[in-house]
């Protein structure tokens, strides 16, 4: 029986994620949920982010079901105590380098994008983000200059290894999609992009059916709002790929549509599921979330670390059916509250 570890952690997290589980347990595949605490409310209750059970469960699930951490009750507290150091901390130990964020604009969704309906018709995009390396995982801290001004330092560094292992699930994406892949980086400026795109083309030898391309990130960005159709598989390092998804999601309209993978190899194996948004404190407990993104987050959950193709497609059809017919949480322009929006889709399964 595969056990799935559900992590709601903060804000509207547990709301989203509750909804992501009744799709799941709605399917009937005799999986096994365990909770556990992670992010400020882990804090509150141990003193801890990442209390040292949620990770032993999340290290012998098959899968962890993530939901968003992040409160600002917590900013003043060192940066190692903060929600925010639960999320690295899981990343780092289950080795999740590799993070999957599709980005597709539903059918009746067309007038959610802020873009013209020419041209995000049919965008149907993924960006494959590196997710342990670069500035959010180097060296960091604050000192004195001569001149005895403050200053802070975070060191962006890839080695070739990193970089190969995160190019290589790209163009195996790539390869299974429209055998089209952009590597973005910043190599005019960065040494660091520069090994990265010394890397790319060196492994491109091994994939000649797949199409490589290089983009500057500043162009990579413009793109995006200009003709995202013209993007098949994105590769990126870490705070490139952080910063391209979030603009993404809203050329898909919102994004609270947008979910996310994040593997420690290709196969998927025990990978981390979660919607790209945060944990919105500002709406948290008032049923305002959209839980579309956490419960496509549920169906990226059964095809790469389950292996269940079939369930994974029922769940994308149900979220679409759903919203042909006309369910709508607030930041798509409706009026449903999270339940009824997972209401919605339950009634399409």
């Amino acid at each position: 029986m595969p056990l799935i570890a559900v992590l709601p952690g903060d804000g509207i997290g547990p709301e989203v994620t509750h909804e992501a589980r009744r799709v799941l347990e709605a399917l009937d595949l005799d999986l096994q949920f365990e909770e556990a605490p992670i992010g400020g409310a882990a804090y509150l209750a141990s003193g801890r982010p990442l209390p040292p059970d949620t990770l032993a469960l999340a290290k012998r699930s098959d899968a962890v079901l993530f939901g968003a951490i992040g409160d600002p009750r917590f900013d003043a507290l060192e940066r190692r105590l903060r929600p925010e150091a639960a999320l690295l901390g899981i990343r780092r130990e289950l080795g999740l380098f590799a993070n999957i964020r599709p980005a597709s604009l539903f059918p009746g969704l067309e007038n959610a994008s802020p873009l013209k309906n020419e041209i995000v018709a049919g965008l149907d995009i993924v960006i494959v983000r590196e997710l342990t390396g670069d500035v959010y995982f180097g060296e960091k801290g604050r000192r004195t200059t001569l001149e005895g001004l403050r200053q802070g330092h975070d060191l962006m560094s890839y080695d070739e290894g990193e970089v190969e292992r995160i190019a290589r699930v790209g163009f195996e994406m790539a390869k299974r999609r429209k055998r089209k892949l952009c590597s973005v980086d910043k190599a005019n400026v960065l040494e660091t992009s520069q090994l990265w795109r010394d890397v790319v083309n060196d492994l491109a030898t091994d994939y000649p059916e797949v199409h490589l391309t290089h983009m500057y990130v500043d162009n990579a960005a413009m793109q995006l709002v200009r003709a995202p159709t013209a993007f098949d598989v994105i590769v990126t390092g870490n705070l490139f790929g952080d910063i391209l998804s979030d603009e993404a999601s809203m050329c898909a309209g919102s994004i609270g549509m947008l979910p996310s993978a994040s593997l420690s190899a290709w196969s998927g194996a025990n990978g981390m599921y979660e919607p790209i948004h945060g944990s919105a404190p500002d709406i948290a407990g008032q049923g305002k979330a959209n839980p579309c993104a956490a419960i496509l987050s549920a169906a990226l959950l059964l095809r790469h670390s389950l292996d269940n193709e079939a369930a994974a497609r029922r769940i994308e059809a149900a979220v679409a059916a759903a919203l042909v017919k006309g369910a709508r949480t607030a930041d798509l322009g409706g009026s449903l509250s999270t339940t009824a929006m997972g209401d919605a889709v339950l009634a399409e399964l």
